[in-house]
């Protein structure tokens, strides 16, 4: 039996790559059905300040075929914002995050919130050596 019933992350998720993969399948491990919210073009262009390579829907069908993710959701800037949103919409008992997020003024914010309704946050280490900005960098010089 897994630690978790219901799990949560969310991510831009624009070209998919091992890293994000990484991150879904370990979620997995925690849980027995992951969500996975994909942010909305909106939030990328607006909180980002970048034009997503792959469009949203594009995104959020193919993060929604992996084997490892059992739903995903588009998620506006208020619900990838504000991780109550979030919760009131899906009803996780675990939300997963990056652990460069742990100690910071919004999650730390977000560990109490959830502290009062039972929801816990793991932290996961992110792969090492991959990225989308990495892999935009690459193609732009190798063109």
């Amino acid at each position: 039996m897994k630690k978790y019933k219901i799990g949560y992350t969310c991510g831009v998720f624009d070209l998919i790559h091992v890293g994000h993969l990484n991150l879904f399948e370990r979620c997995k491990q925690f849980c027995d059905t992951l969500i996975v919210g994909v942010c909305d073009d909106s939030y990328v262009t607006d909180v980002k300040h970048t034009s997503p390579v792959i469009s949203e829907e594009n995104r959020l069908r193919m993060v929604k075929a992996l084997k490892c993710v059992d739903d995903a959701f588009l998620v506006n800037i208020e619900e990838t914002n504000d991780k109550l949103l979030a919760w009131e919409k899906f009803h996780f008992d675990v939300l997963f995050s990056g652990d460069d997020w742990k100690g910071s003024e919004r999650y730390t914010l977000t560990e109490k919130q959830f502290n009062e309704i039972g929801v816990s946050i793991e932290y996961l280490p992110y792969t090492q050596g991959v990225s989308t900005s990495g892999i935009k960098k690459e193609i732009s010089k190798n063109k």
